[in-house]
């Protein structure tokens, strides 16, 4: 059957490529409030392939922007339930002069498809839904039961995606979920990636003198607020990039000898990733490597510095206010609660009598790990490595998905992210794109995943 599949994804690459571009044309940005009709029109074409491939799909009004629900229906036999999560909302363009083409004209070149949301989430959704497709007009049935959920909000945080959640327990009910919002390993080697950090994130505003005043006639009466900034932000970490807030280190939970031996055989080339950067060296928390510090050890990052004098030239003041925003990406057993209330106090501490002080939380998620020998965990493997015809490396990811400690504590399911797009697609940047032979790979693969869930 899966020779099948593949033939019908073959012979309907040309057709599948149409409907990726159909779908990129719709400037459906999220945050943009303009935006509405697009945002209905994105959800509704979503929802109309669903029906398309013989599913139910229906369009869930939120607080915000709607939600797109459906499902294949009970497949024959007792085997699991899936549920794939996506989203059809995008980032903003931002400076389109840095497009080479513009940014909802879904351009192919060079054996890739450029549009805002090509990989970031549209293209990556389509190759499960293709998948399905493929499945429906092949065997005329799924090997199991498939659900869906694609929303319109993750690019503004998912605000609505609990009560959502919550209020569809029994209809999203599910054995696990599957999602490909990550990125391969590299660009010849695929990835499941069972892991992602959690998040805290603050905004720090200190305010000094009712005004900006002339550093030559106050300066070294006053505390600065600038100087004071100063020092908070360097006594956050010490020579060695550890963190110093009491307790910050406390539950960090240890590597497991399997994830190690799995890490330490990754093809990961430190200079490559240097030179992808553009900075002049590496440098993070010592005694541990570029993966180790990227996946599975904390950090704490400055953000952004703002305040007092900015312009062209020179202006000679104490400034009034200053500010930053400063966030730490955390690790499983890291309590997100715990950590922002240990952050408050460390900033405080730091913080002399002569200044004012008010901390804004903006964010905070915990992290997420599956367990690497989860069943759904190999299925996925052994699909993609069918898929891409290369084994797929096991990884987790730096960045937070704060939708994964939901559906386990809501759902009761683990996730599984299958990541089909490039690791420098440029995501979130001008001249995103994703790969034709990633769509074809990703939607090999997902069809292969189906299958190997389905009871034998």
């Amino acid at each position: 059957m899966i020779e099948r599949i593949d033939n019908y994804i073959r012979d309907n690459q040309d057709q599948f490529v149409e409907s990726l571009t159909a779908l990129l044309r719709i400037a459906s940005i999220s945050t943009d409030k303009s935006a509405a009709a697009e945002m209905h029109e994105a959800a509704s074409w979503v929802q109309q392939r669903l029906v398309a491939c013989g599913f139910a799909a229906e369009i869930v009004e939120t607080a915000g922007h709607p939600a797109v629900l459906g499902d294949s229906g009970p497949a024959d036999g007792d085997g699991p339930t899936v549920l794939v999560y996506g989203h059809y909302d995008v980032q903003p363009v931002g400076d389109e002069s840095l497009w080479h083409t513009p940014p909802f004209e879904a351009t192919l070149r060079n054996g890739s498809i450029y549009a805002r949301g090509a990989a970031d989430d549209k293209g990556q959704v389509l190759t499960h839904i293709f998948a399905a497709e493929a499945w429906m007009k092949t065997a005329g049935k799924m090997p199991v039961r498939v659900k869906y959920l694609i929303e319109g909000e993750e690019e503004v945080g998912s605000a609505n995606l609990g009560a959502l959640i919550e209020s569809r327990r029994k209809q999203l009910a599910c054995d696990y979920v599957v999602l490909s919002d990550t990125a391969k390993f590299n660009s010849r080697t695929p990835a499941i990636t069972y892991g992602t950090k959690g998040m805290v994130y603050k905004e720090l505003n200190l305010t000094g003198p009712k005004q900006d005043l002339h550093s030559g006639s106050f300066g070294g009466t006053i505390a600065n607020p600038g100087n004071v900034l100063a020092n908070i932000v360097a006594g956050l970490k010490d020579h060695d990039q550890r963190v110093t807030i009491p307790g910050f280190y406390d539950n960090v939970r240890a590597i497991s000898p399997e994830e190690q031996v799995a890490m330490d055989g990754l093809p990961f080339d430190e200079q490559v990733y240097l030179a992808m950067t553009g900075s002049p060296a590496l440098d993070g928390e010592a005694g541990f490597s570029t993966l180790a510090r990227r996946w599975v050890r904390p950090t704490l990052d400055v953000n952004g510095l703002f305040g007092g004098f900015m312009g062209e030239g020179a202006s000679t003041i104490i400034p009034a206010c200053m500010g930053a925003k400063v966030s730490m990406r955390i690790v499983p057993d890291q309590d997100p609660e715990k950590i922002s209330a240990a952050f408050d106090s460390a900033v405080r501490a730091l913080t002399p009598e002569g200044v004012g002080l008010e901390i804004k939380t903006h964010a905070t998620a915990a992290a997420y790990v599956c367990p690497i020998d989860s069943p759904g965990i190999k299925a996925a493997a052994e699909a993609v490595e069918g898929g891409y015809g290369a084994r797929p490396a096991l990884i987790r990811e730096g960045g937070t998905l704060p939708i994964l400690p939901l559906f386990r504590q809501v759902l009761g399911a683990n996730s599984i992210m299958m990541g089909f797009c490039e690791p420098d697609c440029n995501a979130h940047g001008p001249n995103e794109f994703f790969s034709l032979a990633d769509l074809t790979n990703g939607t090999r693969s997902v069809a292969r995943f189906l299958d190997r869930l389905a009871p034998r």
